[in-house]
Protein backbone atom coordinates (compact mmCIF):
# COMPACT_ATOMS: atom_id res chain seq x y z
CA UNK A 1 0.00 0.00 0.00
CA UNK A 2 1.34 3.44 -0.92
CA UNK A 3 1.84 6.13 1.71
CA UNK A 4 -0.78 8.32 0.01
CA UNK A 5 -3.40 5.56 0.15
CA UNK A 6 -2.51 5.05 3.79
CA UNK A 7 -2.92 8.76 4.57
CA UNK A 8 -6.05 9.48 2.54
CA UNK A 9 -8.69 8.07 4.97
CA UNK A 10 -7.08 9.87 7.92
CA UNK A 11 -7.15 13.53 6.84
CA UNK A 12 -9.90 14.36 9.36
CA UNK A 13 -7.24 14.04 12.09
CA UNK A 14 -5.63 17.29 10.97
CA UNK A 15 -2.11 18.72 11.30
CA UNK A 16 -1.06 17.34 14.67
CA UNK A 17 -1.25 13.64 13.78
CA UNK A 18 1.39 11.25 12.43
CA UNK A 19 1.26 7.70 11.14
CA UNK A 20 3.80 5.66 13.11
CA UNK A 21 4.77 2.08 13.90
CA UNK A 22 4.10 -1.16 12.07
CA UNK A 23 1.52 0.14 9.59
CA UNK A 24 3.99 2.65 8.20
CA UNK A 25 6.78 0.06 8.24
CA UNK A 26 4.70 -2.42 6.24
CA UNK A 27 3.59 0.23 3.74
CA UNK A 28 7.21 1.23 3.11
CA UNK A 29 8.14 -2.43 2.67
CA UNK A 30 5.32 -2.99 0.19
CA UNK A 31 3.56 -5.40 2.54
CA UNK A 32 -0.19 -5.55 3.32
CA UNK A 33 -1.16 -3.19 6.13
CA UNK A 34 -3.42 -4.76 8.75
CA UNK A 35 -3.92 -1.70 10.98
CA UNK A 36 -2.62 1.82 11.48
CA UNK A 37 -1.12 3.48 14.55
CA UNK A 38 -1.51 7.24 14.94
CA UNK A 39 0.36 9.51 17.36
CA UNK A 40 -1.34 12.85 18.07
CA UNK A 41 -0.04 15.96 19.79
CA UNK A 42 -3.47 16.90 21.13
CA UNK A 43 -6.32 15.06 22.82
CA UNK A 44 -6.55 11.52 21.37
CA UNK A 45 -10.20 11.25 22.42
CA UNK A 46 -11.13 14.34 20.41
CA UNK A 47 -9.08 13.09 17.44
CA UNK A 48 -10.85 9.72 17.63
CA UNK A 49 -14.23 11.45 17.68
CA UNK A 50 -13.39 13.47 14.54
CA UNK A 51 -12.24 10.42 12.62
CA UNK A 52 -15.22 8.36 13.78
CA UNK A 53 -17.65 11.05 12.54
CA UNK A 54 -15.89 11.26 9.18
CA UNK A 55 -16.22 7.51 8.60
CA UNK A 56 -19.23 6.64 10.77
CA UNK A 57 -16.88 4.25 12.55
CA UNK A 58 -17.07 2.71 16.00
CA UNK A 59 -14.63 3.85 18.66
CA UNK A 60 -13.73 2.76 22.15
CA UNK A 61 -10.95 3.50 24.64
CA UNK A 62 -8.01 1.08 24.63
CA UNK A 63 -6.15 2.35 27.67
CA UNK A 64 -7.20 4.74 30.40
CA UNK A 65 -3.55 5.02 31.48
CA UNK A 66 -2.27 6.27 28.12
CA UNK A 67 -5.50 7.67 26.69
CA UNK A 68 -5.43 5.42 23.62
CA UNK A 69 -8.47 4.85 21.38
CA UNK A 70 -9.33 2.28 18.71
CA UNK A 71 -11.59 2.85 15.70
CA UNK A 72 -12.97 0.30 13.27
CA UNK A 73 -15.81 -0.25 10.84
CA UNK A 74 -17.72 2.31 8.83
CA UNK A 75 -15.76 3.38 5.79
CA UNK A 76 -12.37 2.91 7.45
CA UNK A 77 -10.33 0.45 5.36
CA UNK A 78 -8.66 -0.97 8.49
CA UNK A 79 -8.62 -0.54 12.30
CA UNK A 80 -6.94 2.63 13.60
CA UNK A 81 -5.31 3.09 17.02
CA UNK A 82 -4.80 6.64 18.24
CA UNK A 83 -2.40 7.39 21.11
CA UNK A 84 -0.95 10.60 22.55
CA UNK A 85 2.66 11.41 21.76
CA UNK A 86 4.93 10.12 24.52
CA UNK A 87 7.89 12.04 25.90
CA UNK A 88 6.67 15.50 25.00
CA UNK A 89 7.53 15.54 21.26
CA UNK A 90 7.33 13.35 18.19
CA UNK A 91 11.11 12.78 18.21
CA UNK A 92 11.06 11.81 21.88
CA UNK A 93 8.18 9.45 21.14
CA UNK A 94 10.11 7.74 18.34
CA UNK A 95 13.18 7.41 20.58
CA UNK A 96 11.09 5.42 23.07
CA UNK A 97 10.08 2.78 20.51
CA UNK A 98 11.51 -0.72 20.23
CA UNK A 99 13.06 -1.06 16.76
CA UNK A 100 14.28 1.44 14.23
CA UNK A 101 11.90 0.02 11.60
CA UNK A 102 9.04 0.91 13.96
CA UNK A 103 10.46 4.33 14.89
CA UNK A 104 9.48 6.23 11.74
CA UNK A 105 6.62 8.65 11.17
CA UNK A 106 4.84 10.46 8.37
CA UNK A 107 2.39 13.36 8.85
CA UNK A 108 -1.24 12.62 8.09
CA UNK A 109 -1.59 15.87 6.11
CA UNK A 110 0.93 17.97 4.26
CA UNK A 111 4.06 16.82 2.41
CA UNK A 112 4.56 13.05 2.91
CA UNK A 113 8.07 13.42 4.28
CA UNK A 114 9.27 10.34 6.20
CA UNK A 115 10.60 11.30 9.62
CA UNK A 116 13.32 8.75 10.32
CA UNK A 117 15.78 9.86 13.02
CA UNK A 118 17.16 6.37 13.73
CA UNK A 119 17.81 4.96 10.26
CA UNK A 120 14.76 2.74 10.05
CA UNK A 121 14.49 2.93 6.25
CA UNK A 122 18.08 1.71 5.82
CA UNK A 123 17.48 -1.14 8.27
CA UNK A 124 14.26 -2.08 6.50
CA UNK A 125 16.06 -2.19 3.15
CA UNK A 126 18.84 -4.30 4.69
CA UNK A 127 16.28 -6.63 6.36
CA UNK A 128 17.80 -5.85 9.74
CA UNK A 129 16.09 -5.50 13.12
CA UNK A 130 17.96 -3.07 15.35
CA UNK A 131 16.84 -1.66 18.68
CA UNK A 132 16.40 2.09 18.96
CA UNK A 133 18.17 2.36 22.30
CA UNK A 134 20.21 0.31 24.75
CA UNK A 135 17.27 0.12 27.18
CA UNK A 136 14.63 -0.98 24.66
CA UNK A 137 14.17 -4.44 26.21
CA UNK A 138 14.67 -3.57 29.86
CA UNK A 139 11.98 -0.91 29.42
CA UNK A 140 9.60 -3.55 28.07
CA UNK A 141 10.82 -7.17 28.01
CA UNK A 142 7.74 -8.27 26.01
CA UNK A 143 9.59 -6.77 23.05
CA UNK A 144 11.84 -9.85 23.10
CA UNK A 145 8.92 -11.93 21.82
CA UNK A 146 7.94 -9.23 19.35
CA UNK A 147 11.44 -9.12 17.85
CA UNK A 148 11.45 -12.90 17.41
CA UNK A 149 8.06 -12.76 15.68
CA UNK A 150 8.99 -9.86 13.42
CA UNK A 151 12.27 -11.51 12.42
CA UNK A 152 10.27 -14.40 10.94
CA UNK A 153 7.33 -12.31 9.74
CA UNK A 154 9.47 -9.75 7.91
CA UNK A 155 12.29 -12.08 6.91
CA UNK A 156 14.85 -10.02 8.84
CA UNK A 157 17.96 -10.81 10.85
CA UNK A 158 18.36 -9.52 14.38
CA UNK A 159 21.39 -7.24 14.65
CA UNK A 160 23.98 -8.77 17.07
CA UNK A 161 23.94 -6.00 19.69
CA UNK A 162 20.14 -6.06 19.65
CA UNK A 163 20.14 -9.83 20.17
CA UNK A 164 22.55 -9.44 23.08
CA UNK A 165 20.37 -6.79 24.70
CA UNK A 166 17.34 -9.01 24.30
CA UNK A 167 19.11 -11.99 25.90
CA UNK A 168 20.29 -9.83 28.80
CA UNK A 169 16.69 -8.77 29.49
CA UNK A 170 15.13 -12.26 29.52
CA UNK A 171 15.24 -12.59 33.36
CA UNK A 172 12.70 -9.75 33.45
CA UNK A 173 10.31 -11.37 30.97
CA UNK A 174 7.65 -12.30 33.53
CA UNK A 175 7.71 -8.81 35.07
CA UNK A 176 5.06 -7.60 32.61
CA UNK A 177 1.40 -8.50 32.32
CA UNK A 178 1.23 -12.19 31.34
CA UNK A 179 -1.59 -11.43 28.88
CA UNK A 180 0.88 -9.47 26.76
CA UNK A 181 3.29 -12.41 26.68
CA UNK A 182 0.37 -14.68 25.75
CA UNK A 183 -0.74 -12.43 22.90
CA UNK A 184 2.75 -12.31 21.38
CA UNK A 185 3.05 -16.08 21.70
CA UNK A 186 -0.32 -16.41 19.95
CA UNK A 187 0.91 -14.25 17.08
CA UNK A 188 3.89 -16.56 16.62
CA UNK A 189 1.66 -19.65 16.59
CA UNK A 190 -0.37 -18.13 13.76
CA UNK A 191 2.60 -17.61 11.44
CA UNK A 192 2.89 -20.03 8.49
CA UNK A 193 6.40 -20.95 9.69
CA UNK A 194 5.75 -20.81 13.42
CA UNK A 195 8.72 -23.05 14.16
CA UNK A 196 11.08 -20.42 12.77
CA UNK A 197 9.65 -17.79 15.11
CA UNK A 198 10.04 -20.20 18.04
CA UNK A 199 13.63 -20.94 16.97
CA UNK A 200 14.36 -17.21 16.86
CA UNK A 201 12.82 -16.73 20.30
CA UNK A 202 14.98 -19.60 21.54
CA UNK A 203 18.09 -17.91 20.12
CA UNK A 204 17.17 -14.80 22.14
CA UNK A 205 16.73 -16.85 25.32
CA UNK A 206 13.00 -16.21 25.46
CA UNK A 207 11.72 -19.80 25.43
CA UNK A 208 13.95 -20.80 28.33
CA UNK A 209 12.74 -17.76 30.28
CA UNK A 210 9.09 -18.61 29.62
CA UNK A 211 9.49 -22.30 30.47
CA UNK A 212 12.58 -23.50 32.38
CA UNK A 213 11.98 -27.08 31.17
CA UNK A 214 12.80 -25.84 27.68
CA UNK A 215 16.30 -24.79 28.70
CA UNK A 216 16.74 -28.08 30.55
CA UNK A 217 15.86 -29.88 27.31
CA UNK A 218 18.77 -28.37 25.42
CA UNK A 219 21.35 -31.04 24.63
CA UNK A 220 19.23 -33.70 26.34
CA UNK A 221 19.98 -36.84 24.36
CA UNK A 222 17.22 -39.33 23.62
CA UNK A 223 16.94 -42.94 22.56
CA UNK A 224 18.32 -44.32 19.31
CA UNK A 225 14.90 -43.75 17.74
CA UNK A 226 15.62 -39.99 17.72
CA UNK A 227 18.07 -38.06 15.60
CA UNK A 228 18.01 -34.79 17.57
CA UNK A 229 18.00 -33.63 21.17
CA UNK A 230 14.67 -32.65 22.75
CA UNK A 231 14.86 -29.01 21.62
CA UNK A 232 15.73 -29.88 18.03
CA UNK A 233 13.08 -32.59 17.93
CA UNK A 234 10.43 -30.25 19.31
CA UNK A 235 11.09 -27.54 16.73
CA UNK A 236 10.96 -30.17 13.97
CA UNK A 237 7.60 -31.40 15.31
CA UNK A 238 6.23 -27.85 15.04
CA UNK A 239 7.62 -27.66 11.50
CA UNK A 240 5.70 -30.82 10.55
CA UNK A 241 2.58 -29.45 12.24
CA UNK A 242 2.78 -26.30 10.11
CA UNK A 243 3.11 -28.43 6.96
CA UNK A 244 0.15 -30.62 7.97
CA UNK A 245 -2.17 -27.74 8.77
CA UNK A 246 -1.18 -26.12 5.48
CA UNK A 247 -1.94 -29.31 3.50
CA UNK A 248 -3.57 -32.18 5.45
CA UNK A 249 -4.11 -34.12 2.20
CA UNK A 250 -0.39 -34.94 2.16
CA UNK A 251 -1.10 -37.50 4.90
CA UNK A 252 -4.88 -37.85 5.11
CA UNK A 253 -5.54 -37.92 1.37
CA UNK A 254 -9.27 -37.83 0.58
CA UNK A 255 -10.05 -36.88 4.20
CA UNK A 256 -7.68 -33.91 4.03
CA UNK A 257 -10.38 -31.37 3.13
CA UNK A 258 -12.51 -32.39 6.13
CA UNK A 259 -9.45 -32.20 8.38
CA UNK A 260 -8.60 -28.73 7.08
CA UNK A 261 -12.15 -27.57 7.78
CA UNK A 262 -11.90 -28.70 11.41
CA UNK A 263 -8.48 -27.08 11.85
CA UNK A 264 -10.03 -23.79 10.67
CA UNK A 265 -12.70 -23.87 13.37
CA UNK A 266 -12.46 -21.13 16.01
CA UNK A 267 -11.52 -22.55 19.40
CA UNK A 268 -11.03 -19.61 21.81
CA UNK A 269 -9.02 -16.40 22.27
CA UNK A 270 -9.59 -15.68 18.56
CA UNK A 271 -7.50 -18.72 17.60
CA UNK A 272 -8.32 -21.55 15.23
CA UNK A 273 -7.73 -25.15 16.20
CA UNK A 274 -4.79 -25.52 13.82
CA UNK A 275 -3.10 -22.48 15.34
CA UNK A 276 -3.44 -23.84 18.87
CA UNK A 277 -1.94 -27.11 17.65
CA UNK A 278 1.41 -25.36 17.16
CA UNK A 279 1.47 -24.65 20.90
CA UNK A 280 0.72 -28.29 21.68
CA UNK A 281 3.69 -29.26 19.52
CA UNK A 282 5.94 -26.78 21.30
CA UNK A 283 5.05 -28.17 24.74
CA UNK A 284 4.50 -31.86 24.05
CA UNK A 285 7.89 -33.11 25.34
CA UNK A 286 8.54 -30.62 28.14
CA UNK A 287 8.20 -33.41 30.70
CA UNK A 288 11.31 -35.19 29.44
CA UNK A 289 14.01 -33.47 31.53
CA UNK A 290 12.24 -34.45 34.76
CA UNK A 291 11.67 -38.06 33.71
CA UNK A 292 14.86 -39.08 31.95
CA UNK A 293 16.10 -42.50 32.98
CA UNK A 294 18.37 -45.22 31.65
CA UNK A 295 17.88 -48.99 31.54
CA UNK A 296 20.69 -51.44 32.37
CA UNK A 297 21.18 -51.99 28.63
CA UNK A 298 21.86 -48.28 28.20
CA UNK A 299 18.54 -47.38 26.58
CA UNK A 300 17.28 -43.91 27.52
CA UNK A 301 13.69 -43.68 28.79
CA UNK A 302 11.26 -40.90 29.66
CA UNK A 303 8.57 -42.81 31.52
CA UNK A 304 5.69 -40.56 32.50
CA UNK A 305 6.88 -37.55 30.52
CA UNK A 306 3.41 -37.21 29.00
CA UNK A 307 1.80 -36.75 32.42
CA UNK A 308 4.56 -34.48 33.76
CA UNK A 309 4.49 -32.45 30.54
CA UNK A 310 0.72 -32.01 30.78
CA UNK A 311 1.13 -30.62 34.31
CA UNK A 312 3.83 -28.20 33.11
CA UNK A 313 1.69 -27.10 30.16
CA UNK A 314 -1.31 -26.51 32.42
CA UNK A 315 0.76 -24.43 34.82
CA UNK A 316 2.29 -22.34 32.02
CA UNK A 317 -1.01 -21.69 30.26
CA UNK A 318 -2.69 -20.86 33.55
CA UNK A 319 0.07 -18.36 34.25
CA UNK A 320 -0.38 -16.87 30.76
CA UNK A 321 -4.14 -16.69 31.40
CA UNK A 322 -5.16 -18.44 28.23
CA UNK A 323 -8.79 -19.29 27.62
CA UNK A 324 -9.93 -22.50 29.30
CA UNK A 325 -10.65 -24.17 25.96
CA UNK A 326 -7.13 -23.42 24.72
CA UNK A 327 -5.62 -24.77 27.91
CA UNK A 328 -7.79 -27.90 27.89
CA UNK A 329 -6.92 -28.70 24.26
CA UNK A 330 -3.17 -28.27 24.75
CA UNK A 331 -3.03 -30.14 28.06
CA UNK A 332 -4.99 -33.07 26.61
CA UNK A 333 -2.74 -33.23 23.55
CA UNK A 334 0.39 -33.28 25.72
CA UNK A 335 -1.09 -35.84 28.12
CA UNK A 336 -2.27 -38.23 25.38
CA UNK A 337 0.31 -37.77 22.62
CA UNK A 338 1.67 -41.32 23.05
CA UNK A 339 -1.65 -43.16 22.88
CA UNK A 340 -2.07 -43.46 19.11
CA UNK A 341 1.41 -44.90 18.86
CA UNK A 342 0.33 -47.67 21.23
CA UNK A 343 -2.57 -48.51 18.87
CA UNK A 344 -0.02 -49.31 16.15
CA UNK A 345 0.92 -52.43 18.13
CA UNK A 346 -2.72 -53.53 18.64
CA UNK A 347 -3.84 -54.08 15.08
CA UNK A 348 -6.21 -55.00 13.66
CA UNK A 349 -8.17 -52.24 15.39
CA UNK A 350 -11.80 -52.79 16.24
CA UNK A 351 -14.24 -49.89 16.03
CA UNK A 352 -14.70 -50.31 19.77
CA UNK A 353 -11.00 -49.73 20.44
CA UNK A 354 -10.88 -46.73 18.12
CA UNK A 355 -13.98 -45.27 19.77
CA UNK A 356 -12.36 -45.73 23.18
CA UNK A 357 -9.37 -43.73 21.99
CA UNK A 358 -11.60 -41.00 20.54
CA UNK A 359 -13.61 -40.81 23.76
CA UNK A 360 -10.36 -40.31 25.65
CA UNK A 361 -9.33 -37.47 23.33
CA UNK A 362 -12.69 -35.83 22.62
CA UNK A 363 -11.49 -32.32 23.54
CA UNK A 364 -9.33 -32.13 20.40
CA UNK A 365 -9.17 -35.48 18.56
CA UNK A 366 -8.14 -34.13 15.14
CA UNK A 367 -5.39 -31.96 16.60
CA UNK A 368 -4.03 -34.86 18.64
CA UNK A 369 -3.91 -37.18 15.63
CA UNK A 370 -1.92 -34.55 13.71
CA UNK A 371 0.42 -34.06 16.68
CA UNK A 372 1.17 -37.79 16.77
CA UNK A 373 1.90 -37.80 13.04
CA UNK A 374 4.21 -34.79 13.34
CA UNK A 375 5.91 -36.39 16.34
CA UNK A 376 6.48 -39.62 14.41
CA UNK A 377 7.78 -37.85 11.30
CA UNK A 378 10.29 -35.96 13.48
CA UNK A 379 11.62 -39.20 15.00
CA UNK A 380 14.20 -40.63 12.61
CA UNK A 381 17.06 -42.06 14.61
CA UNK A 382 19.33 -45.02 13.95
CA UNK A 383 16.71 -47.53 15.13
CA UNK A 384 13.82 -45.94 13.23
CA UNK A 385 12.61 -47.89 10.22
CA UNK A 386 10.48 -46.40 7.48
CA UNK A 387 8.04 -49.26 7.97
CA UNK A 388 7.34 -48.00 11.51
CA UNK A 389 6.52 -44.54 10.22
CA UNK A 390 4.34 -46.03 7.48
CA UNK A 391 2.40 -48.13 10.01
CA UNK A 392 1.85 -45.10 12.25
CA UNK A 393 0.48 -43.05 9.35
CA UNK A 394 -1.83 -45.90 8.35
CA UNK A 395 -3.28 -46.08 11.86
CA UNK A 396 -3.61 -42.28 11.98
CA UNK A 397 -5.60 -42.35 8.73
CA UNK A 398 -7.80 -45.17 10.03
CA UNK A 399 -8.57 -43.39 13.30
CA UNK A 400 -9.16 -40.07 11.52
CA UNK A 401 -11.55 -41.72 9.08
CA UNK A 402 -13.50 -43.27 11.97
CA UNK A 403 -13.64 -39.96 13.80
CA UNK A 404 -14.95 -38.12 10.74
CA UNK A 405 -17.63 -40.79 10.24
CA UNK A 406 -18.74 -40.59 13.89
CA UNK A 407 -18.67 -36.79 13.73
CA UNK A 408 -20.94 -36.83 10.65
CA UNK A 409 -23.27 -39.24 12.43
CA UNK A 410 -23.72 -36.90 15.40
CA UNK A 411 -24.01 -37.57 19.15
CA UNK A 412 -24.71 -41.17 20.15
CA UNK A 413 -27.31 -41.12 22.91
CA UNK A 414 -28.45 -44.28 24.69
CA UNK A 415 -31.98 -45.31 23.71
CA UNK A 416 -32.67 -45.73 27.41
CA UNK A 417 -31.60 -42.94 29.83
CA UNK A 418 -29.25 -43.90 32.65
CA UNK A 419 -31.69 -43.13 35.46
CA UNK A 420 -34.39 -45.22 33.77
CA UNK A 421 -31.93 -48.06 33.24
CA UNK A 422 -30.93 -48.04 36.92
CA UNK A 423 -34.57 -47.98 38.04
CA UNK A 424 -35.54 -50.89 35.82
CA UNK A 425 -32.61 -52.93 37.07
CA UNK A 426 -33.42 -52.05 40.67
CA UNK A 427 -29.94 -50.71 41.34
CA UNK A 428 -28.77 -47.43 42.78
CA UNK A 429 -26.80 -45.26 40.32
CA UNK A 430 -23.04 -45.62 40.66
CA UNK A 431 -19.85 -46.18 38.64
CA UNK A 432 -21.38 -49.41 37.31
CA UNK A 433 -23.95 -47.35 35.41
CA UNK A 434 -21.32 -45.49 33.34
CA UNK A 435 -19.72 -48.81 32.43
CA UNK A 436 -23.04 -50.36 31.47
CA UNK A 437 -23.84 -47.32 29.29
CA UNK A 438 -20.39 -47.68 27.69
CA UNK A 439 -21.25 -51.29 26.81
CA UNK A 440 -24.48 -50.07 25.25
CA UNK A 441 -22.53 -47.46 23.25
CA UNK A 442 -20.32 -50.19 21.81
CA UNK A 443 -23.45 -51.87 20.47
CA UNK A 444 -24.60 -48.56 19.01
CA UNK A 445 -21.39 -48.02 17.06
CA UNK A 446 -22.62 -50.52 14.47
CA UNK A 447 -25.95 -48.69 14.16
CA UNK A 448 -29.09 -47.68 16.09
CA UNK A 449 -30.45 -50.18 18.63
CA UNK A 450 -33.75 -50.47 20.49
CA UNK A 451 -34.31 -49.77 24.17
CA UNK A 452 -35.03 -53.50 24.63
CA UNK A 453 -31.65 -54.43 23.17
CA UNK A 454 -29.94 -51.77 25.28
CA UNK A 455 -31.53 -53.26 28.42
CA UNK A 456 -30.39 -56.75 27.41
CA UNK A 457 -26.85 -55.44 26.88
CA UNK A 458 -26.81 -53.88 30.35
CA UNK A 459 -28.10 -57.08 31.94
CA UNK A 460 -25.45 -59.10 30.13
CA UNK A 461 -22.72 -56.69 31.22
CA UNK A 462 -23.81 -56.97 34.86
CA UNK A 463 -23.85 -60.75 34.61
CA UNK A 464 -20.28 -60.70 33.26
CA UNK A 465 -19.18 -58.30 36.02
CA UNK A 466 -20.69 -59.66 39.23
CA UNK A 467 -18.41 -57.48 41.33
CA UNK A 468 -19.80 -54.24 39.88
CA UNK A 469 -20.54 -51.76 42.64
CA UNK A 470 -24.02 -50.70 43.70
CA UNK A 471 -26.64 -52.58 45.70
CA UNK A 472 -29.03 -55.01 44.06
Amino acid sequence: MSIERLRAPLVALGDDAWIVGGGLRDALAGRPVADVDIAVAGDPGAAAARLARAHRASRFPLSSEFGAWRLSGGSLPMPVDITPIQGGSLYADLALRDLTVNAMAVPVVGPPEIIDPHGGQDDLAARRLRSVGASAFTADPVRILRVARLAEQLGCAVEPDTARRARDATPQLWSKAPERLRDELYRMMCLPRAWQAFAQLDALGGLGALLPAWEQSRGLDQSDYHHKDVVGHTLEVVEHICALRDDPTAVFRADGAAVAEILDERLADGLMRGQVLALSGLLHDMGKPATRGQLPNGRVTFLGHDRVGADLAGTLLGRLRTATRVRDAVVMCVAQHLQLGFLVHRQPLSLRRIDGYLQLTEVAPVELILLTVADRLATRGQRTAEIQITRHLEVARQVMRAHLALRARGPIASPIPGDVLAARLGRAPGPWLAQALAAIRVEQLAGPITAQRAMATAVRWLREHPGADGPE
